[in-house]
């Protein structure tokens, strides 16, 4: 995934797409949007960071995971076995990204205990006890589809396509406009680049 950081407004569509996507709790957000402020009065502007599970080459916390429950697929996309995860939140402890939740116990959004149709749907779809995370919307891609957040972007911030081909929008992106992976240093290799605002 690429995303231009010189399109992002800030606007939390792709952390409003990837929640109803998902169907996610309260408090858990694998997309998320982070703010800042840089500059001083008058020249003050705000920065926008868009993060989510970066889908690591070399992910900590699948190696780390006793139960096998973290893996990777063939396409590199990095999940979460439900049914194998114990909930002993070791991955959590080695994402040097911050990107996995644990889902201890049922929380809604509304009153009456998941009276609504969502409530009950949500509620429906994850388990607790269990540790969660983004997938790139891995249904939808194998349907042929982009991840929620990307296709939801108003403004095409974000990009999904194959970074091992080097003919492919994400590689020329990257290479033309020179993009970047989030703390380089840690040695994951990262699968999300951004470019320069």
């Amino acid at each position: 995934m690429v995303i231009d950081l010189k399109r992002c407004i800030g606007c939390y569509g792709c952390q409003l797409s990837c929640k109803a996507e998902h169907g996610t709790p309260p408090g858990v957000f694998f997309a998320r949007l982070l703010k800042q402020e840089e500059g001083h009065y008058p020249t003050v502007r705000q920065l926008f960071l868009p993060v989510l599970c970066f889908h690591c080459d070399d992910p900590p916390c699948v190696e780390v995971c006793p139960t096998e429950a973290s893996f990777k697929w063939p396409d590199g996309i990095v999940d979460i076995d439900s049914e194998k995860c114990v909930g002993c939140r070791a991955c959590m402890m080695a994402c040097p990204y911050i990107q996995r939740y644990f889902y201890d116990e049922e929380r809604y959004y509304f009153s009456g205990n998941g009276a609504t149709p969502y409530e009950r749907v949500r509620s429906q779809r994850h388990e607790t006890g269990v540790v969660m995370k983004c997938n790139f919307c891995r249904d939808r891609v194998m349907a042929g589809k982009e991840p929620a957040c990307v296709a939801n972007c108003p403004t095409v911030a974000r990009y999904f396509g194959d970074l091992d081909n080097p003919t492919s929008e994400v590689s020329r992106l990257i290479k033309e406009r020179g993009g970047y992976t989030l703390h380089p240093e840690i040695g994951t290799g990262p699968a999300v680049y951004y470019l320069p605002p």
